[in-house]
């Protein structure tokens, strides 16, 4: 019997069905939503993050390199809720017309009365019990857009899930064992809404839901009494955020630096929070430190 040419063997291996296959390009709005997205797609799944680590999904500018990236994409994700305003318009620019997964959906959302308008807040993910919510509409979002490596996708799903149930249930549990009174810390902007719904923790900030809020200053004054009352004696910072005007909040009342929290960006791999767990957990763990 002749043996093929080379070319010709070659060709016919990258014929078949499994050469053939390629990974799922995917686009997520930001860092969060691109990590539980890689977390369940493994292997089979190229994510890229439209803000980048340590970035601000509320004043972010999308670039042509963005608009690029999505008309390349198989799937895109997004968190909704309004937190990506500026989603549309780069959809409209790119020209893509593939899916659009809102990885919120199915979440009981919480809102708020801000500069006398009624506004959802965006920052879901802040709760690991909604946190299962997104990675399983991701999974599901994945295995329709990859039916073949269904299985692939569930079991990664499904463990990934796992994992984030446990943190819930070790976050509520160690919150629990605080006195109520004690429950209490002061941050940039009010993104710890899920977060203290949930675990029972009472957030003040200075701005609303957006980093681009603007406080007054009968607010600001407002809160430095209340913090005084409250007796409050640390203050967080966000990794995404300007902390002046929470530093000089805390000046104001003799609060301490409890640290850095990562409430809607995770920093560069290899940081202290470069994943959604990583987050989770730094931000559970500090919280807890400052009301010892």
């Amino acid at each position: 019997m002749k043996k093929l040419p080379v070319v010709l063997a070659l060709a016919a291996i990258c014929a078949t069905p499994l050469a053939m296959a390629k990974d799922l390009n995917t686009v997520a709005s930001f860092t969060v939503l691109a990590d539980i997205v890689k977390q369940v797609g493994g292997d089979r799944v190229q994510v890229k993050s439209l803000v980048g680590p340590n970035g601000d999904p509320h004043s972010f500018e999308p670039t042509p390199q963005d608009s690029q990236a999505l008309a390349k994409a198989d799937v895109v994700f997004v968190s909704g809720l309004g937190l990506e305003g500026w989603m549309d318009r780069l959809i409209t620019a790119s020209e893509y017309k593939g899916e659009v997964v809102v990885a919120s959906k199915g979440i009981s959302t919480r809102s708020m009365e801000e500069e006398g308008k009624t506004i959802t807040d965006p920052h879901a993910w802040n709760s690991m019990k909604n946190g299962e919510t997104y990675a399983n509409n991701v999974m599901n979002a994945l295995i329709a857009a990859d039916p073949q490596d269904a299985d692939y996708f569930r079991q990664r799903g499904t463990a990934y899930i796992e994992r984030l149930h446990k943190l819930d249930e070790w976050a509520a549990a160690e919150f629990a064992a605080v006195p109520a009174a004690k429950r209490k810390v002061l941050t940039s902007h009010d993104a710890f809404g899920y977060f203290g719904q949930r675990y029972k923790v009472s957030f003040m900030s200075p701005v609303g839901f957006s980093t681009e809020s603007e406080a007054s200053a009968s607010d600001v004054a407002g809160l430095i009494k209340q913090l005084k009352n409250e007796h409050i004696s640390s203050y967080f910072i966000e990794n995404q955020t300007d902390p002046r005007l929470v530093k000089q909040i805390a000046d104001a009342t003799g609060a301490k630096s409890g640290g850095e929290l990562y409430p809607e960006a995770l920093t560069e791999k290899g940081g202290e929070a470069d994943s959604y767990e990583a987050a989770f957990h730094h931000n559970v763990t500090a919280m807890l430190n400052s009301m010892k």
